[in-house]
């Protein structure tokens, strides 16, 4: 199943997608934590990709597809992958369907979470993360065993650049102006449907369960 999680930053669609992939048993695919390790690992792309997620920017749509197709034509999304971040505007969309149509492997699915500016706001004040496994918590809702430790690896937890209160209303602007247009490109094109995010995690998880379960019948053990 080939799925794609649309919404601002903050709507939960990392939550869902690591609730989702484990009931799926296809790759999660985020595009902050692959823009990230592009970064960490010093490739040739990281210092330009760095600039734009600390200033709150998208990352220009030639740099993110490049980087995306490569990791959605990878042998692990054979079967299937759920997107989260990526497609962010219309020529992002329009390249990745060309790039799937080529391959007769199309879209299966598009989830939109819709949530309000204050919800996403204090969702992402308190999100922290580990710098050295990407694993998201959060100290009110999602907090680690320990404080400021990742329960994986035991790494000092970090607050992203990208999470301070100026930085996520840049990019809360940025998405207005160029994702929301993405509605309507995949509203029409039909299995489109809005979740909302404002709602805690087991309650966008039952409407995601009752989405698919309908659209596909075959997923009715998620």
């Amino acid at each position: 199943m080939r799925l794609i999680l649309l919404g601002p930053p903050g709507a939960g669609k990392g939550t869902l997608a690591g609730r989702l992939t484990d009931c799926l048993s296809v790759p999660h695919l985020s595009s902050g934590d692959i823009l990230r390790a592009q970064v960490r690992q010093g490739s040739d792309l990281g210092p330009a990709l760095q600039k734009y997620m600390e200033s709150g920017q998208l990352v220009p749509d030639d740099l993110i597809v490049k980087v995306m197709i490569s990791r959605v034509t990878q042998p692990d999304c054979a079967a299937g992958f759920i997107l989260d971040g990526f497609p962010r505007t219309l020529p992002q969309a329009q390249a990745l369907n060309d790039q799937l149509t080529e391959v007769q492997a199309p879209i299966d699915m598009v989830i939109y979470l819709d949530a309000g500016e204050q919800v996403i706001i204090s969702r992402l004040a308190g999100r922290r993360v580990c710098p050295l496994c990407d694993a998201n918590y959060h100290i009110e809702t999602m907090p680690p065993a320990t404080s400021g430790k990742c329960d994986r690896d035991g790494t000092d937890l970090q607050a992203r650049p990208d999470d301070a209160p100026q930085v996520i209303r840049t990019r809360l602007q940025e998405y207005s102006r160029l994702t929301e247009p993405l509605l309507e490109y995949y509203g029409t094109a039909g299995r489109f449907a809005r979740l909302d995010g404002n709602k805690d995690i087991e309650e966008v998880f039952g409407q995601a369960q009752e989405v698919l379960t309908k659209t596909f019948g075959c997923v009715d053990e998620l």
